[in-house]
């Protein structure tokens, strides 16, 4: 029964750092990433879609995001699709693709970035203390109305415990590695 339980946690912890993954991926960092375009739905002949069904991406340069529509006539609702995201960037449209410029990051910008990257990083240490923290009492109630042994239960929580110090330290890279690219700009 403890396996049940080591192998719940581990899957929940898992799901929480390839969340907490994709959720870095779209913060943007004044570098063209076709990942900033994840987000982005188009009303497409009356069913929202994602953008990266009906068109085609491409980083020519470290600033520019080129987008080809399959679809040329869906040039237009491309690009109001991307005006009225989240992006906060003009699309360029010259007839047969779409030019999104990213604009460099302002320091200021850049640290209000580094802030709210710490802020979610945070967040996903709180979820796998929390996941821990359910771990920990389902295998103490065990030991209470099983008879899960005092060694046995010594052992599963030190797997616990070395579980959710392989998870934190995960997301420790992840916010380093999200600083680096700021910095990097």
């Amino acid at each position: 029964m403890e396996e049940v339980i080591y192998n719940d946690l581990n899957k929940q912890m898992k799901n929480t750092i390839d969340h907490y993954t994709l959720e870095m991926s779209k913060i943007r960092t004044g570098r063209a990433s076709t990942a900033m375009l994840d987000s982005v739905k188009v009303d497409y002949y009356g069913s929202r879609q994602s953008l990266k069904n009906i068109a085609h991406f491409s980083v020519p340069e470290p600033q520019l995001i080129v987008i080809t529509p399959f679809d040329p006539s869906s040039l237009e609702m491309i690009e109001s699709a991307i005006i009225s995201s989240d992006l906060d960037m003009s699309p360029n449209n010259d007839g047969s693709v779409i030019r999104l410029n990213v604009p460099a990051l302002t320091e200021e910008r850049r640290q209000e970035l580094i802030k709210f990257v710490h802020k979610i990083i945070e967040e996903g240490r709180v979820s796998i203390r929390n996941f821990r923290r359910e771990a920990n009492d389902k295998l103490k109630s065990l030991q209470k109305n099983e008879g899960l042994s005092e060694d046995n239960l010594k052992r599963a929580l030190e797997n616990v415990q070395e579980s959710v110090d392989s998870s934190i330290a995960k997301l420790g890279e992840l916010e380093k590695s999200k600083e680096k690219e700021f910095s990097s700009n």
